[in-house]
């Protein structure tokens, strides 16, 4: 299988920090691949708090994921403090794609990036949705780019 390559922005409009929790951690002694989405899942949370929204609501609409690409560079350990940088991009009619770096804060040591496709979704109708016009306001200025 071919390598996947993720080009990442030199900057981010949003960061936060976690330390590795004994449940993040794997048979292998360090962070789990499964954890490493649930950090990026409640950095996303935290980062649309900051913006006044959430995933089950902006505007009536809520959020989806679709798809997501974890790319791990370097291992992270209990007790490490780990610094995820996240930002909107390639704002779309029905959805958006999260960009995300995830370092080790002692040394900053690049763990790992991703990418998670979000679509917005009408939970009462169970159907896509357009992208809200609040969510383009907020983002529409300040998309990040590759």
């Amino acid at each position: 299988m071919a390598r996947v390559k993720l080009d990442l922005p030199k900057t981010f409009p949003f960061a936060t920090e976690f330390q590795v929790r004994i449940d993040d951690v794997n048979y292998g002694g360090h962070l789990a691949n499964d954890a490493v989405l649930t950090l990026l899942h409640e950095a996303r949370l935290r980062f649309l708090n900051d913006f006044g929204l959430s995933e089950r609501d902006i505007d009536g609409i809520g959020m989806i994921l679709t798809n997501a690409l974890l790319i791990l560079k370097a291992e992270a350990f209990h007790w490490d403090v780990l610094s995820v940088e996240i930002g909107v991009a390639d704002l779309g009619r029905t959805g958006c794609d999260f960009l995300y770096r995830i370092t080790r804060t002692k040394d900053g040591i690049e763990v790992a990036r991703a990418r998670t496709g979000m679509v917005f979704f009408d939970y009462s109708r169970r159907k896509v949705a357009r992208t809200p016009a609040r969510f383009k306001e907020i983002f529409a200025s300040a998309l990040v780019s590759e």
